[in-house]
Order: C-alpha cells, then sequence, then structure tokens
C-alpha cells in the first residue's frame, strides 16, 4: 500500500496545481490478467482472471457547475470538458476520455438521471494501455464509481460490474463482462471464477508453489480501433445461430455458444462432436450462412452483424465454435486441478495455458508473430505453460513459472525477447513482472 499512498499524494498535488483545488476523494480500479479462458466471455462461458496491483486511479472534487472536466497526467492524453447533461460518445475513435464517459454514463442512464452536477477528475494510470491487461476497462470501471460516489447512490458490486460492461458497449466494442466483473469483485490473493447469467465469483486457490509472470509483446492492439475483436463476436453468433437451426432449435433467439449448449442439455465434449458434425471448415460465405438459415442477405446484415461487421466476407464459423467448446472446458478442468491440488499440479496447469495458446493461435487466430515468439521464449526459459492473455493480436502473454526459477526465468526472457530487438527503446512498454491476485475497486476519502 506504501506505493499506493504515494502515488495519491502525488495525485493530490497535481490536482491542485491542475484546477486549484483539493479532491474530495480518489477511486482506484485495477486491471486484470486472464489466466485462462479467452474470448469466450461473450459466448456466455465462465473466465479464470485475476486483478493485476496495476490500476487506475481518479482523483475527483464535484462542483456546482454542470460542466465535466477530465484531464490525464499522462501528456499523451489531452484535456476534455464537456457538459455533464449531453455526453456524446465517438465510436468512431477510441479516445482516452471516451471511456470514462462510457462508465459515466452507464451510471446516469441506469438511474435515468438528467440533471447532473459536474466534476473535476485528474485520472492516473500505470496498466500499459492497448496491452490486453484491461486499462480501458479499468477506466470504465473507475468512471462508474466516481459517478456513483458523486451521486451519492449505492449499488452492489454485482450490479455495477453489470452496468459498466454494458456501458462500454457505447464505445462499440462488443466484449463479455470478464473485465469489469474481476475489476469489482476480485480479492487480493485469490483468482476467481467469474460466471455469468447471472454474475458470480468463486475464488480460486493458485498453486503456491509457483508464480504468473506478465510479459509485453509491446505490439499496441486497441480493441475498439479494430474490428478483428467484433468480427469474432459475430462469427460465434453465426455459428451459435447455425448449430441452434442443425439441432432443431429456435435459432433466431440464440446469440450465444452457451445457449446451444444450455437448450440441448449436453457436454461440452458433445459439443465439439456436434460442432465436427454442423458445420464444415472451409470459411462460410455471407450468401451461405443466408442460405443455411433461410434469410436474405439484407437480413443478416441488419438484424444480426453489428454495424462495423456487415461487409466482411467469410466467416470462420467451424474454428471458432472448436476454439470455444474447448476453451471453456479447459477453465473447468483448471479449476478443478486447483481444488484438488495434485503433485503435479503446475506442470498440469501449465499444459492447460499450452492447449489454450495453440487454439488461439489456430483456431480463434487471435495470436500474433511476436506473441508467438514470446511465447516460446518463455516455455523455453522454465516457464511450465504460457499462452497470449486479453484479447490477443499483440499485448502480453501469462506463464507459469515455479517459484524457485523465477529469477533466471526473468532475466534470460529480458535477455532474449526485449534486448535483441529495438524493444528496450521503450523501457515503459518492457512490462516483464511476477503477479500475485490483486484487490478490486476501492473508494479512498481524503488522502
Amino acid at each position: 500500500m506504501p506505493v499506493l499512498y504515494d502515488r495519491l499524494l502525488k495525485l493530490k498535488e497535481m490536482f491542485h496545481s491542475k484546477f486549484g483545488s483539493i479532491p474530495k476523494f480518489y477511486v482506484r480500479a485495477p486491471g486484470r490478467v486472464n489466466i485462462i479462458g479467452e474470448h469466450i466471455d461473450y459466448c456466455g462461458y465462465s473466465v479464470l482472471p485475476m486483478a493485476v496491483e496495476q490500476d487506475m486511479l481518479i482523483a475527483v472534487e464535484p462542483v456546482k457547475t454542470h460542466t465535466l472536466q477530465l484531464a490525464n497526467t499522462n501528456p499523451l492524453y489531452p484535456d476534455f470538458s464537456t457538459s455533464a447533461n449531453n455526453i456524446q460518445i465517438d465510436k468512431s475513435k477510441p479516445l482516452w476520455h471516451n471511456y470514462f464517459l462510457c462508465g459515466f454514463k452507464g451510471i446516469q442512464e441506469h438511474f435515468g438521471l438528467s440533471d447532473l452536477t459536474g466534476m473535476n477528475c485528474l485520472v492516473d494510470g500505470n496498466i500499459p494501455p492497448s496491452s490486453g491487461l484491461s486499462s480501458s476497462s479499468a477506466l470504465v470501471c473507475c468512471a462508474g464509481l466516481v459517478t456513483l460516489t458523486v451521486l451519492g447512490m449505492n449499488l452492489s458490486k454485482v450490479e455495477l460490474a453489470e452496468i459498466c460492461a454494458k456501458s462500454e458497449r457505447y464505445i462499440g466494442t462488443e466484449g463479455g463482462g470478464m473485465d469489469q466483473s474481476i475489476s469489482f469483485l476480485a480479492e487480493e490473493g485469490t483468482a476467481k471464477l467469474i460466471e455469468f447469467s447471472p454474475l458470480r465469483a468463486t475464488d480460486v486457490k493458485l498453486p503456491s508453489g509457483a508464480v504468473f509472470v506478465i510479459a509485453n509483446s509491446c505490439v499496441e492492439m486497441n480493441k475498439a480501433a479494430t474490428s478483428h475483436f467484433n468480427i469474432r463476436v459475430m462469427e460465434c453468433r453465426l455459428a451459435a445461430k447455425l448449430l441452434a437451426k442443425y439441432k432443431s432449435l429456435q435459432w433466431d433467439k440464440v446469440l450465444r455458444l452457451e445457449e446451444v449448449q444450455a437448450k440441448l442439455g449436453v457436454s461440452l465434449e458433445e459439443m465439439l462432436l456436434i460442432t465436427e458434425d454442423a458445420l464444415h471448415p472451409e470459411p462460410y460465405s455471407p450468401e451461405e450462412v443466408c442460405k443455411c438459415l433461410g434469410i436474405s442477405l439484407q437480413e443478416l446484415r441488419t438484424q444480426i452483424l453489428s454495424p462495423n461487421t456487415q461487409d466482411v466476407p467469410i466467416f470462420k464459423l467451424y474454428q471458432r465454435a472448436k476454439h470455444v467448446y474447448s476453451e471453456a472446458a479447459r477453465v473447468l478442468q483448471f479449476k478443478k486441478i486447483c481444488e484438488e491440488a495434485p503433485d503435479n499440479m503446475v506442470q498440469l496447469l501449465g499444459e492447460l495455458m499450452n492447449q489454450s495458446h495453440v487454439s488461439c493461435r489456430d483456431m480463434y487466430e487471435c495470436s500474433c508473430p511476436e506473441l508467438d515468439q514470446l511465447v516460446d521464449i518463455c516455455r523455453k526459459f522454465g516457464a511450465q505453460g504460457s499462452r497470449l492473455t486479453g484479447a490477443g493480436w499483440g499485448g502480453c502473454t501469462v506463464s507459469i513459472v515455479p517459484a524457485d526459477q523465477l529469477p533466471s526465468f526473468l532475466a534470460n526472457v529480458h535477455e532474449a525477447y526485449y534486448q535483441r530487438s529495438d524493444r528496450s527503446l521503450a523501457p515503459e512498454k518492457q512490462s516483464l513482472f511476477a503477479t500475485k491476485p490483486g484487490g478490486g475497486a476501492l473508494v479512498f476519502l481524503e488522502a
């Protein structure tokens, strides 16, 4: 906590020099690392993240005017001000302040409020941006909690997480709810199995003989700025509809792959077999999808696809469904191994993480050459398992490393990946660090 206290004091000073006054309170929301369960939350499946120590901090002062003034301690992010009662979020540009506005607007709409007080806010984040550690969702969650606190309202952590998950979609990302859920529901010392509909979190005790190490590939990927992410969401949606149709279910009501399994009442292993029968590995054209479902291209575009995926030429439905059902099974196996704690636990968990990376790379195609190289280097130098974490296409890897090998692992990976290239030019992004499960979002009164 001393590091956090120092940051709060520094933030207070910067706030004073910026706004000429003292903050009334501070809000913190952490980033996260997803240990296993990639790209399946928006399909309805459980995931297994933990909060990291890196976070978003916001210093706040409510003001009498109706103006929202936002500033950032990082000079790369320009100041922004707007009327609190006329929030416009531009989906075409994922600018930093739009993530704050998502959280603000989510709370405003939840309570149906129109006459909102203004505030001065100074934001300070130490989560590397576009790294797959949820810096953007941490900012949405932080802003939601700031707004709730200014209004003097109360909500449970689960309600807050659900509102913030929904409100991040204002920026155009069709995400699940993992990032917002762990930001609020995290507890120090434990990872969490996060389940959806209804949202709930269960402690998962990680092995004491191993540490989880995060390594940043230094390839940035902004989810909202690219359609990769939303194309995957739509491919999963289409796969769910085709599987439902194949099994004579009411396919037009189905949105998620998990719903197909639930309606059929079968195991994940059986869903993998049904996928083999129902879908072909060759990509589907929009015309073929329409033929399978008996709808027109116009109906596909306007009723099923999201606005930024309406012109996608091909959909890989078989590959995406295979990844989702196998990854959902890996999450449950991971939790089971953590509970049973066999002697070779670290090796078994590592194998699941390795399988997850292969599936993300080959079936979901959300890796990139740098992530694959970094995963190989981590395994070479002692990781029992290593995989991409977060949306992928850049960002970070997470590795499970036996605790006694940590110092040599860090030194070797640093030399092999960071020093052998121009990546050493960006020390702040060169994040290579061991992490332990941190706590969730908090409000601090005056520092």
